[in-house]
């Protein structure tokens, strides 16, 4: 599959409706994902990005019904990532001596990747190359959200070769951002910053100021997974800006494991607190253990506050909660505040446990914690629905 995206530029990427995980089991694509690669024709052909090594073959077969693969007189490899370069390898056996238009660093990862001395030009921000009566302008984006990233800018058409950055995993045959169901797209593009793009948030906030000072049109951007931003392209930009700038809604999320329902009981009571003493804040509770977590990421990123609650089991917590605390101090959220709770039966250190790693992560934890004995009764029930209303009021 191919189309056009204006009379001399066509999308001849992949569309992958399977897909389920991502980065290797890291991260959900419940709906599936697209693989954007662009082919410019001026004077000069331009290939920007592949698309992910297991359509390799089937790439290169839509590309030789477009044009022939001797003709393209230059790549754009905006990322060395395999899932935006993994056509490479096929490619540059049918046209080996191409020039591929990369990062200094790129170079350094596409080497690590392939072990291959193709003919790599290491390009930094503001250099041009000339393609006939276009330019395409280069601007590198480190840590967006690798090392290597970076923009491609086409002059005369005034479209913005963004990669990763502004993309979301999303699979569909209509490919523009006016076309697509709206509640979907934004869910799986704060889905995206929130688990790819939030440990970067400086550098996010950074590079879109240093853009927006260039004072160049944009009248598209082409990403390199999801849909194309064509209709008001920009309003992902702004979008962008809000969420690296320490962002939260008027949410709260509590996050729990539970052996026994003891747990259970006592995240619903605090719940029921929070709420009695702030009708207006929304509370999203989540079984770590029977949820997706890249779709938890999510809420924590777009709460001011959290509460985490474990059982205590052999003097520790449960593998879920385990895991989504080192998943939440890897992303490095900013200016949020945090509980903790649990049930035990006999020893009881998972409340400091969950406490001091939330500190760790960042979190500005509130108070003490909560813990009851064994499954809680009534009485242990109105204590934590205290304490859900003195958390109200303490975020």
């Amino acid at each position: 599959m191919s189309f056009s995206i204006r009379d001399h530029i066509a999308w001849v990427g992949k569309i992958d409706w399977e897909l389920r995980k991502f980065h290797g089991e890291e991260y959900s694509t419940h709906r599936g994902t697209t693989y954007n690669s662009y082919l410019v024709q001026d004077e000069k052909t331009v290939l920007i990005d592949t698309v992910w090594e297991p359509f390799s073959r089937e790439f290169l077969e839509s590309l030789r019904a477009r044009i022939d693969l001797k003709k393209i007189d230059l790549i754009v490899a905006n990322h060395a990532e395999i899932d935006h370069s993994g056509g490479l390898t096929d490619l540059m056996r049918e046209i080996p001596d191409t020039p591929i238009y990369c990062t200094a660093n790129g170079l350094k990862s596409f080497k690590g990747h392939f072990h291959q001395d193709w003919n790599f030009k290491p390009v930094k921000t503001g250099e041009k190359v000339s393609i006939g009566s276009r330019e395409l302008v280069f601007i590198e984006a480190p840590m967006l959200h690798w090392p290597d990233t970076m923009f491609s800018y086409l002059t005369g058409d005034s479209i913005l070769f963004s990669n990763d950055a502004f993309g979301q995993h999303y699979a569909s045959e209509l490919m523009y951002n006016d076309l697509v169901d709206r509640a979907e797209l934004f869910q799986e593009c704060i889905k995206y910053y929130a688990n790819i793009l939030t440990p970067f948030s400086r550098l996010v906030d950074r590079k879109i100021k240093e853009v927006v000072a260039m004072n160049v049109p944009v009248d598209m951007i082409c990403t390199s997974h999801g849909v194309i931003w064509r209709d008001d392209p920009l309003q992902i930009v702004r979008q962008y800006a809000q969420w690296a700038d320490d962002y939260q809604e008027n949410q709260i999320t509590l996050l729990y494991d539970s052996m026994w329902q003891g747990t259970r009981k006592m995240a619903e009571a605090i719940a029921g607190g929070i709420h009695a003493a702030d009708g207006d804040v929304a509370i999203k509770l989540f079984n770590t253990a029977r949820s997706d977590k890249n779709d938890v990421i999510t809420e924590v990123f777009k709460s001011k506050a959290i509460l985490v609650g474990s059982p205590t089991i052999n003097k520790g917590i449960l593998s879920s909660i385990a895991g989504i605390l080192e998943e939440i101090r890897g992303l490095g959220f900013k200016k949020k505040k945090a509980a903790a709770f649990g049930a035990y039966g006999w020893s009881g250190e998972s409340v400091k446990m969950i406490a001091q790693k939330l500190e760790e992560a960042g979190f500005e934890v509130v108070n003490e914690g909560i813990r009851e004995l064994w499954r809680p009764d009534e009485a242990a029930l109105d204590r934590c629905a205290d304490f859900g209303r003195d958390l109200a009021r303490r975020v």
